[in-house]
Formats: C-alpha cells, sequence, structure tokens
C-alpha cells in the first residue's frame, strides 16, 4: 500500500471512530442504577443524580451554580452562570450530595475552557446556555454518570412531570447543605407567559415547569442545574435552570427553563469528540409511543412516519446504539495501518 492510500484509510478510519464514538454516549448517558424512583422540595438521597455539579468559585467559597456533566469532558450549565465566574477561580464537583463535606464519591476539576452562547441576551435571559470543559477527564461511576439531552423536535407537553435539581435557596433554610429535589410539571410556554402577564418574554428557546400556584421550583444559586424528565430507563434533560430565577423566586411563579433541545447543533459544533446523547422526547416506535415514558395523560398518538428499529447514527434520536462491533473492528484496522 502506498504512502497516499495509507494516509486516506487513516483518516476515514479517524473520522469513523469519531463517529462511533460520539454516537456511542448514547449508551452510557441517562442510567441511574441508584434511583429507582428547591422551593418545597426535599433532600436527595446520594447518588440519584448523578450527572449534577457543583459549580464552586474559591472567592465566595461556596456552590454558586449548579452543572450537568454530559460526557466525560464537558459539564452543561447557564450563560449567566458562566459569564458571572472567571475560570481561575471555579472549581467542579461531581458526585457531591452535601454541600460542605465530606463527600464519600466526590472528584473535582478545575476547568480549562468556558463557552458560552454568542447570542446570550443577559436582559431578556434569551439563549442561556453555555459549556465548561473540564480540565482532565473524569471516570463514571455509580455516582458520577452523564445525562442525555433532548434531542431536536423533542416535545414536552403540559403535565409532564420532570425534576429539578439543586443546592439553591430555600423556604427553609438559606443555603441547604444537602442536594434538594422537587417533582414539577411542564407548563405550556403560553399559559406560562399568561401567569407571569407579560413581565418576561417566554421565548422558543425556554419552558416552563412548577405550580401556577406556587410551592415548587428552583431559586437563587440554582441557576445553570438540569431539569430532567424519565423515559423508559433514561433520564433525559429538558431544561437548564435559567437566569430568571434571580428575578422572579418567591415560589408563586412556574420555574423558566433553557429549553435543552434547541441547542443541539450548537452543543455538536463545540464539542467534536465524544458528544453527548441526544434523545428524542417522547420516543415512537413503529408509531407506538413509548407507554414506559412519563407521559401517562397522552391517550391519543399522533400520526408520525413510519420508523424501524434500525439505530439513526445520524440524527442522534436513538434510545439504543449497538455499535461497538464497528468501533473494535476500526480500532484493529486503525493499528494495522495508521502506526
Amino acid at each position: 500500500m502506498t504512502m497516499s492510500s495509507n494516509t486516506v484509510v487513516c483518516v476515514a478510519l479517524a473520522l469513523l471512530l469519531s463517529l462511533t464514538g460520539s454516537v456511542g454516549q448514547q449508551d452510557v448517558c441517562g442510567q441511574n442504577s441508584l434511583n429507582t424512583r428547591i422551593i418545597g422540595g426535599g433532600d436527595a438521597i446520594e447518588g440519584f443524580w448523578p450527572w449534577q455539579v457543583g459549580i464552586y468559585t474559591s472567592r465566595s467559597n461556596t456552590i454558586v451554580c449548579g452543572g450537568s456533566l454530559i460526557n466525560k469532558d464537558w459539564v452543561l450549565t447557564s450563560a449567566g452562570c458562566s459569564n458571572s465566574i472567571n475560570r481561575p477561580d471555579i472549581i467542579i464537583y461531581l458526585g457531591r450530595l452535601k454541600r460542605f463535606g465530606p463527600n464519600t464519591h466526590e472528584v473535582n476539576r478545575t476547568v480549562s475552557r468556558v463557552i458560552t452562547h454568542p447570542n446570550y441576551n443577559s436582559s431578556t435571559f434569551d439563549n442561556d446556555i453555555a459549556l465548561l470543559q473540564l480540565s482532565s477527564s473524569v471516570d463514571f461511576t455509580a455516582h458520577i454518570k452523564p445525562v442525555c439531552l433532548a434531542a431536536a423536535g423533542s416535545e414536552f407537553d403540559e403535565g409532564i412531570q420532570s425534576w429539578v435539581t439543586g443546592w439553591g435557596v430555600t423556604e427553609s433554610y438559606p443555603f441547604p447543605d444537602t442536594l434538594q429535589e422537587a417533582e414539577i410539571p411542564i407548563v405550556s410556554n403560553n399559559n406560562c407567559s399568561i401567569v407571569y402577564n407579560n413581565r418576561i418574554n417566554i421565548t422558543d428557546n425556554m419552558m416552563c415547569a412548577g405550580l401556577t400556584d406556587g410551592a415548587k421550583g428552583s431559586c437563587l444559586y440554582d441557576n445553570g442545574g438540569p431539569l430532567v424528565t424519565k423515559q423508559s430507563s433514561r433520564w433525559i434533560q429538558a431544561g437548564i435552570v435559567s437566569g430568571i430565577v434571580s428575578e422572579y423566586c418567591d415560589g408563586s411563579l412556574p420555574s423558566v427553563f433553557t429549553r435543552v433541545s434547541k441547542y443541539q447543533d450548537w452543543i455538536n459544533t463545540q464539542i467534536v469528540n465524544n458528544q453527548p446523547g441526544f434523545i428524542t422526547f417522547p420516543y415512537y416506535n413503529n408509531n407506538t409511543l413509548d407507554t414506559t415514558s412519563s407521559i401517562p395523560h397522552i391517550t391519543d398518538v399522533p400520526d408520525v412516519p413510519d420508523v424501524t428499529d434500525v439505530p439513526d447514527i445520524f440524527s442522534g434520536s436513538s434510545p439504543s446504539l449497538h455499535l461497538f462491533p464497528f468501533y473494535l473492528t476500526f480500532t484493529i484496522i486503525s493499528l494495522i495501518f495508521c502506526p
């Protein structure tokens, strides 16, 4: 084989390895073996939310924001959070339950890179999303795992039950020691706008969840944390706690979140290798709604195009991809031709 053909083969194999590695992330994300099940919330149990991270600053000497682990190298958070802290000052805590130690299963990383969405508007909180690259990769454990992300086209109808987590302010404790969790229903953008009486503009890049009569929701210092919904055995992040919580945090209004599904292309543009696992919600298989997803109030399944059980490795919407044999084959070939 000539040097030129060797180069071509190596380049092709590199691309294939990158593809199989990125879609293979879907086999890891959103699984939580320890969880077989905030204002108005309660203490979380250790290991229930293994993607939850605490963003700590040495200047404040406390956790000031939340975030979610989306692969071994990257954390998803809000732009409002990333813009308010200095990179050398950040420590990311993973596997943490208590705001103050000890935390047996915890590891920490500094941040090597901060990417804030270029169209973030600090006045309206539109495009309130950012990525933090860890200084070094983390190993996945029962207490540290990535969450799946809602793929483009995902729809979260009003009433779907979701969970928000964080160390933010609560009614009982200004700074709770234990990670807090709260189960809250999705609120449609239209109804959310009505409740807020146009005090804020709920754009298509946002979503709402909570109770219109208050009692549960996110609050100050929950900013950047995840809103997740369970589908089958997978936890999918639907939203990111928006900086709007800093202004509306009395528990009387639904919480506002950045809609993750609107940013699949942007996230994949920033994270070239080992891309996060994106899964469409709700998931349909052969025109049938996955009845194990958390949407019990839907009785009429809309017409959707016929699909097969063959994974779509390009859309990132399949809930399970089994590409390890291909990955192994490509790896062996690359070792032979690309020393």
